[in-house]
């Protein structure tokens, strides 16, 4: 192990005092807004410091303190910006792999409670109906107010087995839902596919990692072999919580042959960048519609902004999070990182998505459709008269098996209403 080096807590009062001298002297003043830190609430910082060590009912060491002082400086500006442990570190470099464990949620703060952005696809969260836009108050018997989202967020992980209630406020709901969950091993499948009808396929991207892109673009390839090309294609991007940038530019430009796909603004020039699309569809023009919902966040609507913008897909759903922000990993040390919040992400044309999100073109609710109740009678139809001619199967002959829409309606209404608004679209665009 490595030494480690102890001072006094009046020397390192000392020291406090002495970086607040030169900050109140102007030696790391900021330049943009050319303002030093008063010396004053340097000497409060320390004082406080102070009175915690001498008066505290429990000792607590400096390292604590000093990293605690750490948090709250970072909590104090936005909810995504956060101090790394190592243990936080290494949690950051499993969840980008696409391999964890826990409950597979993707969880924000707001108002001191923990914020349900999006359930991952076939967890036991997504299993059990935990919602996005759920709120946990309770983890177990322990009240969330007062945890950090680390803390929250640890809570919630353990090993494969396991059992965790959460106690969650659900909009709608008069009283507090009680769900127990088993913890699992969370193997994130970034991309999904299927043909819903010959010529139209769904594609989903349940979040963004390094080859999300890339596994994108096979999945469609391997469609368009099976159904001898794609006229027409739905990109489900609902409760997808976002991830990795790259993966996001990536899948806008696999869809657009040029143009501008996101660009950010910060205070320093590391913190701009402009992402172009190059050459290349995948799809060859052929027409496109956008899922989107509450639960669509940060990668997500970079990818819904970008073709909304270049008017290359039609955009349903609900209005978007709005999570607009670039978070920065700034390694203090070998072991420890500041993840900060350092730009703004917006669109070609220049619309925030912080706080505001993308409002789709067409709104379509989340709705549950479910069968109607006949007393069995059924109307005349020519089908219903005797020797009627009977119809020659042309879809059954050509070996095409019709879709059961009626299904689909119940199962998801929104990827139902998306279905016939792409056939409409693939109409219009054979007629031009």
């Amino acid at each position: 192990m490595k030494p480690t080096t102890r001072i006094s807590a009046g020397v390192l009062t000392g020291i406090l005092l002495g970086f607040a001298l030169s900050l109140s002297f102007g030696v790391f003043a900021n330049k943009q807004e050319n303002e030093a830190i008063p010396l004053e609430d340097l000497r409060a910082f320390t004082d406080v410091y102070m009175r915690i060590k001498r008066n505290y009912v429990d000792y607590v060491d400096d390292t604590t303190l000093l990293e605690n002082a750490i948090r709250g400086m970072l909590s104090g500006l936005d909810p995504h910006s956060s101090y790394l442990t190592p243990r936080d570190f290494q949690d950051l470099q499993i969840g980008t792999s696409g391999e964890f464990g826990g409950l597979g949620l993707e969880v924000g703060m707001e108002d001191g409670f923990v914020k349900v952005i999006a359930p991952i696809d076939d967890t036991p969260a997504s299993r059990a109906g935990v919602r996005a836009g759920d709120l946990i108050i309770r983890l177990d018997d322990r009240p969330v107010k007062g945890m950090t989202l680390n803390e929250a967020v640890n809570m919630m992980r353990g090993p494969k087995g396991t059992d965790i209630t959460l106690t969650i406020m659900r909009e709608g709901a008069e009283q507090p839902i009680r769900i127990t969950l088993t913890r699992d091993t969370i193997r994130v499948r970034s991309v999904r596919s299927e043909m819903l009808e010959p010529g139209f396929a769904y594609v989903r991207i349940s979040n963004f990692q390094s080859r999300t892109a890339q596994n994108l673009v096979e999945e469609i390839n391997k469609l368009q072999r099976e159904g001898n090309g794609l006229r027409g294609l739905i990109l489900d991007l609902r409760n997808n919580p976002g991830g990795v940038l790259n993966g996001a530019v990536g899948v806008s430009d696999a869809f657009l042959e040029d143009g501008l796909i996101v660009y950010t603004e910060g205070r320093t020039a590391d913190a701009q960048f402009r992402y172009q699309a190059s050459p290349g569809d995948v799809l060859k023009g052929a027409p496109m519609v956008v899922l989107v919902n509450e639960g669509s966040a940060s990668a997500s609507e970079i990818v819904a902004g970008a073709l909304q913008d270049h008017q290359r897909a039609v955009i349903m759903g609900t209005r978007t999070f709005g999570k607009g922000s670039v978070q920065t990993i700034l390694p203090l040390r070998q072991d420890t990182a500041l993840k900060l919040t350092t730009a703004r992400y917006y669109t070609p044309e220049g619309r925030s998505i912080q706080a505001e999100g993308i409002e789709p073109d067409i709104k379509l609710e989340r709705l549950q459709v479910s069968a109607a109740e006949t007393d069995g009678s059924r109307p005349v139809t020519e089908a219903s008269l005797q020797r009627h001619l009977q119809r020659q199967r042309a879809t059954e002959e050509a070996g095409e098996q019709p879709v059961d829409n009626g299904s689909l309606a119940q199962r998801d209404y929104q990827l139902y209403e998306a279905l016939n608004l792409l056939k409409g679209l693939t109409i219009l665009q054979a007629r031009r």
